[in-house]
């Protein structure tokens, strides 16, 4: 069979489930004896306008337009203008130029014309402009095919709420058994030995992985050694590093430690004197106070000042401590505070 498939983009070339599975599906079909040839709109002008790869043959076409995140390639429309020995084109998602240009192609032609539906909507745009695209053009171009296929039963449905009528096939994404299996070889990326649940994609708002975060909560209550494994890139990975900080600070028992706080060493290096700058915690025995509103450096040169008192204070044997009571306990002078700036700029 001679399968001309129009995709807006092809993995390598971008990363992401849509693309690998553009090009997965036409490597295998290639290696089923099937003539498949891809068209796509080119991220890259320096890559090569005909490659063959995997067995079939790819052709970018440079993007002419660029609207939404939609790129628009006249080179595209000229191809399926021009496409005449062809069995069946395959388009993926109804949401890209691309795929309403071959919709177009098969109203004037007899090729038929399959479409995959890889998700209703986009994150280029409000919801609300999809909404009227689904129901206007959207539908128009899912109707001019001669299958679409879509993922799940409950895709079908969404499809066919917006009045699609063609021929709707549900045909879920396979998983590759030889590569993916239960005595497989396990990753060295995961070294735990309890249970693990594992996030794979692209760490976008389409892909909610904050869900999988929120959802660990849950799963912990009955298996609280369970661990969550996030495996992707994106630009959530900072918001998703900070939501699981916080909860885990909520979790733990340490304490911040707010900026400008002076830092005193109780054990070994009793009185050992400092002043964060950022906010942290601390796995050492250290007290801290943050004297506002008397400037913190007038307390660390005071302490500075009385380290050999606080040293006398100390107890034990190998190795000598002192305790927050006695820290807490001991005379801090106050002499008004405009002064305490004048001192502190005198020893600066």
């Amino acid at each position: 069979m001679r399968i001309l498939r129009v995709a807006q983009k092809i993995y390598p070339d971008v990363k992401g489930g849509g693309p690998y599975h553009v090009h997965a599906m036409s490597r295998d079909q290639a290696a089923m004896g099937h003539d498949v040839t891809v068209v796509t709109v080119a991220g890259d002008s320096m890559k090569p306008h005909t490659e063959q790869r995997d067995g079939y043959t790819l052709l970018r076409y440079p993007s002419t337009l660029s609207l939404l995140g939609n790129d628009i390639s006249t080179g595209v429309g000229q191809h399926l203008l021009d496409a005449k020995e062809f069995d069946v084109i395959h388009a993926h998602s109804h949401l890209y130029f691309s795929t309403n240009l071959a919709a177009l192609k098969r109203r004037f032609s007899n090729i038929p014309l399959a479409i995959t539906n890889h998700g209703l909507y986009s994150q280029n745009a409000p919801e609300w402009v999809f909404e009227w695209y689904l129901r206007t053009v959207g539908r128009w171009t899912f109707n001019r095919a001669d299958v679409v296929f879509c993922y799940t039963e409950e895709d079908r449905e969404r499809v066919q709420r917006f009045g699609v009528e063609s021929n709707i096939e549900v045909v879920s994404n396979g998983i590759d058994t030889e590569r993916f299996r239960p005595d497989g070889p396990a990753s060295e990326r995961i070294d735990y030995e309890g249970p693990v649940v594992l996030f794979v994609g692209r760490l976008v708002e389409g892909k909610r992985p904050g869900d999988a975060v929120v959802a660990m909560e849950e799963v912990r209550r009955e298996h609280p050694d369970a661990r969550l494994y996030l495996c992707g890139k994106g630009p959530l990975r900072g918001d998703l590093e900070a939501q699981i900080s916080a909860r885990g600070l909520g979790e733990s028992s340490a304490k911040w430690v707010e900026p400008d706080s002076v830092l005193v060493a109780m054990y070994g290096s009793i009185g050992k004197l400092g002043i964060n700058t950022r906010a942290i915690t601390t796995n050492q025995a250290i007290a801290f106070a943050n004297p506002k509103p008397i400037p913190s450096l007038f307390l660390f040169y005071y302490l500075m000042a009385s380290r050999s008192v606080l040293i006398r204070k100390g107890k034990g044997g190998t190795q000598t401590n002192i305790s927050q009571t006695v820290i807490k306990a001991f005379p801090f002078k106050l002499l008004g505070h405009p002064i305490h700036g004048v001192i502190v700029v005198e020893f600066k």
